[in-house]
């Protein structure tokens, strides 16, 4: 059964509890959920906007500034159909007062919906994050989220760019909730197999290199076959560093692979796959061909 939970417009810790609880511990899928009102309807009293902020919809009071938001490290989060990711957002804000530590809070969401919802929405395990100064007027603070392929994300369709919206607070009570803070990538998981045959094969006989892309599903909760793409077939001979590639290959409309090459010395052949703007790159490990 799916859950669809509300987050009223309350102040403060309140309001950060509700969207961590619900986006994070909830036992089912959201669906949508939850539903987080914007700026400072979400943190508590109206906005008192004194400059121009970057966004239209974007909540703020005074100088604050949020300068730069970092999700994963940089890198993409990619989840398989089990196992649940940790991952963090590091949230950089400056204001002419200091920025007040425990009072950041980024959220990652995947869908805006016309009632105000969401499709895929994570909040912070740990509400106060860990903060460091870098200087009088500058701070960053990094919060610890987990992703959970059975929760977060509502189907295959949320696979690709999610928007982490952030709020921060300074120490003259000046804030800040930008809307459309940071990106990051959520992709399925994407796997990869290899399988080069005869073994061994006389020099410069024909062998065939079979394998499959496959990547998870996250409304079944099985891995599939990721049909009609292209997927390098590549060769490392014995004692080389480096991979070259022989071929491009498609797969089928099961996601297997098949190719014909001549085996000229002995080596590593496998396939690799680029990933695309859902699915996780893959290479598969080097199967090992003795050429007599």
């Amino acid at each position: 059964m799916r859950m669809r939970a509300t987050v009223a417009a309350v102040t403060g810790a309140l309001a950060l509890s509700a969207v961590a609880v619900s986006a994070v511990h909830a036992e089912a899928k959201p669906a949508p959920g939850p539903n987080v009102p914007s700026g400072a309807a979400f943190f508590g009293g109206a906005p008192a906007k004194t400059g121009a902020p970057t966004a239209e919809a974007d909540d703020f009071s005074g100088d604050i500034r949020i300068t730069n938001v970092v999700v994963n490290g940089g890198k993409d989060i990619v989840l398989g159909t089990t196992a649940a990711k940790t991952f963090t957002i590091a949230v950089t804000a400056t204001d002419d007062s200091g920025i007040e530590t425990g009072n950041t809070f980024p959220v990652m969401w995947h869908t805006p919906l016309p009632n105000g919802d969401y499709y895929g929405l994570v909040g912070p395990e740990d509400i106060a994050g860990r903060c460091v100064r870098q200087s009088f007027t500058t701070t960053t603070c990094t919060h610890t989220l987990k992703i959970n392929p059975r929760i977060h994300p509502q189907d295959n369709t949320t696979a690709g760019t999610w928007t982490v919206r952030a709020h921060v607070l300074a120490n003259d009570g000046d804030y800040y909730t930008k809307d459309a803070a940071g990106k990051a990538k959520v992709l399925r998981n994407s796997n990869l197999t290899v399988n080069a045959s005869p073994e061994p094969v006389k020099k410069n006989r024909t062998i065939t290199v079979t394998g499959a892309l496959t990547r998870a599903d996250w409304q079944t909760y099985k891995y599939g076959g990721y049909a009609k793409q292209p997927v390098k077939l590549q060769f490392r001979k014995k004692g080389a560093k480096s991979y070259t590639t022989v071929k491009t290959v498609r797969t089928s409309s099961t996601g297997t692979l098949k190719a014909t090459v001549n085996a000229s010395a002995d080596g590593y052949w496998r396939y690799s796959f680029a990933g695309t703007s859902t699915t996780s790159a893959v290479s598969a490990p080097g199967d090992y061909l003795d050429v007599k």
